[in-house]
């Protein structure tokens, strides 16, 4: 099992957060602290999960908390690089339908650039599984 790692890098106005390795409940802690850090850093936050093997569902809670908490306090949370075979909670919960996802890190950076006289996007453009309709069960 490779070690799992976190990683923060500025762009402009957002932070990329980077996960590599396996996100379970024995790294939950460290997982939400290092997303709490990215927060305290930019009110838009864009999470790099291209390196992931693994996620669970206690990773798939604290994903969802900041990216609550992130909108509510006005900010946005996207998520980049998610591949179906190792974050496929997103998927049977029904959070890729409501989750801004991108493809990479640098389409979700692209969204998440404010524009003049115009509302930052906030998921129109996002590469979605679903209709906005979609709803658990």
């Amino acid at each position: 099992m490779a070690e799992l790692r976190f990683s923060m890098e500025p762009h402009g106005a957002s932070v990329v957060a980077s996960v590599r390795g396996e996100l379970d409940v024995t790294s939950s802690q460290r997982f939400d602290d290092c997303l709490s850090e990215a927060a305290a850093t930019s009110d838009r936050v864009i999470l790099d999960l291209s390196g992931v093997d693994f996620m669970d569902t206690t990773a798939l809670a604290v994903i969802v908390g900041h990216w609550r908490r992130q909108v509510e306090a006005g900010g946005l949370f996207f998520l980049a690089g998610a591949r179906y075979r190792y974050a496929r909670t997103l998927w049977i919960t029904g959070l890729a339908d409501r989750l801004p996802m991108y493809d990479t890190v640098g389409e979700a950076l692209a969204a998440a650039q404010p524009e003049p006289g115009a509302e930052a996007a906030s998921g129109p453009d996002a590469r979605k599984s679903g209709g906005p309709e979609a709803t658990a069960g």
